[in-house]
C-alpha cells in the first residue's frame, strides 16, 4: 500500500521550502512598508508549522519510494502547495474567497497565468512578488525543484521525476538524476536572470523587470500590470519573445547548446524543426490577415503575430495585442497553438510538438500499410525507433486529453458559460495557458465571472494539465488502490 510516512516527510520539507519563498515575500513587503508584511508573517510560520507537523509524523520513514507512492506525492504536493500558497491573498484581503485564492494560486504555480484579480495594480508589492514567484516555482515542477536542491531527500527520484516531468520521452544529460536537474535549474536561473536583466536595461523598472523576468521564463503570464503585459516598447516586446522561445525550448537540449557548445544539436532535433517550423508558418498567416483585414503596418504585424504565436506555443499567455478583436480566423491558429504547445522537458504546457510529431509520423506509416501491408514500418525520432509501448501511452493521452476537454466543455455549457468561452477556457486550462479568445475573457480581462463551481473545475484543470493529466487520473483508479 501507500507508504504515507515517507509522503509525510517529502511534504513536510516542501513546505519549509515553500515557507523560505514566503520569507523572501516577507522581505520584500518590508523593503516597500505595505500592509502586506503581517499576511506574508503569518503565512510563513503556518507553513513552516505545518512542515513541521508533516515532519514528524514522516520522521522514521525510510527514503525509498515506490511507484505508487510517486504518483500520491507528487499530486499531493501540488495541491497542498497551492493551498499553503493561498494565504498571503486571504490573510491581506486582497483576495477573500478561498474559492478564488485557491484558484489564483494554482494558476499560479502551474503556470496557467489566470487570474481572478481585476485590479492587479492594487496589490501590494510582496504579493505580487508572490505571484510572479509561484509561477517561477512551479516553471520547471515543485518536486524536480526538491530533487535539485535536496537529492537524498527524495528516495526513489527517478520514479517522483516520471511522474511530474512532461513529454512521452525523457533524455538524461547525467547518469545521477540529481545532477542533471542541477544544471536545469542552472540554465533555468541563468535564463531568468538574463532576461530580467534584458527588460531592465531596455526600459523596465526594476521591480518589473524581476518580475516579467520569472513571468516569461517560467511562461506563467501573470503581470504587475492590469492587463497581461505591459510593455513600453517594441524592443521589450522583442525581449519577451525571445525568452518565451527560449523557455520552449527542452532544457537538456539547451543545455546541451549552452554548455556543451554544441549548437548543431538544436537544428538536428525532430521537435524543435517542428517548433521552429509552426512558429514560422503561424506568424506568416497571421502576419498576413492582420496587413490585409485589419490594416497594421509591416512591423506593427510582424510584431504582434509573432508575439501572440510564441506566446501561446509556448502557453505563456502574455499579450502585446488584444487578440479577441482579430479575425476569427486566428483564434482557430492561436487554438490549434495552445493545444500543441512547445518543446517536452521546457516550462511549457500544451499537448507538445513532439507528440504531435510521433502522431503524424503513426498516421503516414499506416497510410503505408494500406500499400505494402506485411512492411515493419518503425516510428522514428531522432534516430531512434520509439517502442510500442509509447506509441500506445500516446495514442491512450491524446483520447484522455480530447475528452477531458469535450467533458468539461459540456458541463461549463450546462453551467451557462457560452459555448465559445466553454471550449476556449477548457483548451486555455488544460493546456496551462490561461488566455482565453472570446471578449469575455479575452487577454484583457480576469476570469472573476465564473461561478464558484466552475472555477474549482478549472483549478483541477490546470493541476492535470500541468501534471499530464494521466499522474492524476490514475490516483482514481480501483486497480491503484489495490494492495497488489
Amino acid at each position: 500500500m501507500v507508504n504515507f510516512r515517507i509522503i509525510s516527510k517529502i511534504i513536510g520539507s516542501l513546505l519549509f521550502i515553500e515557507s523560505f519563498f514566503m520569507a523572501i515575500c516577507l522581505a520584500m513587503a518590508f523593503s516597500f512598508h505595505e500592509d502586506d508584511v503581517m499576511a506574508f508573517m503569518t503565512s510563513t510560520l503556518m507553513t513552516f508549522g505545518s512542515g513541521s507537523i508533516f515532519m514528524f509524523f514522516g520522521h522514521e520513514a525510510e527514503n525509498s519510494l515506490s511507484r505508487r507512492d510517486a504518483y500520491v506525492v507528487v499530486t499531493l504536493t501540488w495541491v497542498i502547495f497551492s493551498f499553503f500558497g493561498m494565504f498571503p491573498f486571504l490573510i491581506h484581503g486582497s483576495v477573500p474567497s478561498i474559492t478564488d485564492a485557491y484558484f489564483e494560486t494554482m494558476s499560479g504555480f502551474t503556470t496557467t497565468g489566470a487570474t481572478i484579480i481585476d485590479d492587479v495594480e492594487s496589490l501590494p508589492h510582496g504579493l505580487l512578488f508572490w505571484r510572479s514567484l509561484m509561477q517561477w516555482i512551479g516553471g520547471l515542477g515543485i518536486v524536480f525543484f526538491t530533487i535539485a536542491i535536496l537529492p537524498s531527500l527524495v528516495g526513489g527520484s527517478v520514479r517522483v521525476f516520471a511522474a511530474e516531468a512532461t513529454g512521452p520521452m525523457r533524455s538524461k544529460m547525467h547518469p545521477r538524476l540529481s545532477t542533471s536537474a542541477k544544471w536545469i535549474w542552472s540554465i533555468y536561473v541563468l535564463l531568468t536572470v538574463a532576461c530580467g536583466l534584458s527588460f531592465w536595461l531596455a526600459g523596465m523598472e526594476w521591480f518589473d523587470a524581476t518580475n516579467y523576468s520569472m513571468s516569461t521564463t517560467a511562461t506563467g503570464g501573470f503581470s504587475t500590470h492590469n492587463g497581461t503585459i505591459f510593455l513600453a516598447s517594441p524592443l521589450i516586446e522583442y525581449l519577451a519573445i525571445l525568452f518565451q522561445f527560449l523557455a520552449g525550448i527542452n532544457f537538456t537540449l539547451l543545455y546541451m547548446s549552452i554548455f556543451k557548445f554544441k549548437f548543431s544539436a538544436l537544428f538536428k532535433n525532430s521537435e524543435f524543426k517542428v517548433y521552429i517550423i509552426t512558429i514560422a508558418i503561424a506568424t506568416a498567416w497571421i502576419m498576413y490577415l492582420l496587413l490585409t483585414r485589419m490594416g497594421y503596418d509591416l512591423e506593427l504585424a510582424f510584431r504582434s503575430a509573432l508575439f501572440q504565436v510564441v506566446s501561446f506555443i509556448t502557453t505563456t499567455g502574455l499579450s502585446n495585442m488584444d487578440a479577441g478583436t482579430w479575425p476569427h480566423i486566428t483564434w482557430a491558429i492561436l487554438g490549434v497553438l495552445m493545444f500543441m504547445g512547445a518543446c517536452a522537458g521546457s516550462t511549457t504546457g500544451g499537448f507538445k510538438s513532439i507528440r504531435v510529431l510521433m502522431l503524424f509520423k503513426v498516421m503516414r506509416n499506416e497510410l503505408r500499410h494500406i500499400i505494402h501491408p506485411n512492411a515493419v514500418l518503425p516510428v522514428k525520432m531522432n534516430g531512434q525507433s520509439i517502442p510500442q509501448n509509447r506509441l500506445t501511452t500516446l495514442l491512450a493521452f491524446l483520447t484522455i486529453y480530447i475528452i477531458a476537454l469535450a467533458l468539461t466543455t459540456i458541463i461549463m455549457v450546462e453551467a451557462g458559460v457560452d459555448i465559445t468561452n466553454a471550449a476556449t477556457i477548457s483548451l486555455s486550462l488544460i493546456s496551462n495557458v490561461g488566455a482565453g479568445l472570446d471578449t469575455n475573457i479575452g487577454p484583457q480581462m480576469s476570469w472573476a465571472d465564473l461561478s464558484v463551481g466552475i472555477k474549482w473545475l478549472c483549478s483541477f484543470l490546470m493541476l492535470v494539465g500541468r501534471l499530464e493529466i494521466i499522474a492524476v487520473l490514475v490516483l482514481f483508479t480501483r486497480a491503484f488502490w489495490k494492495e497488489n
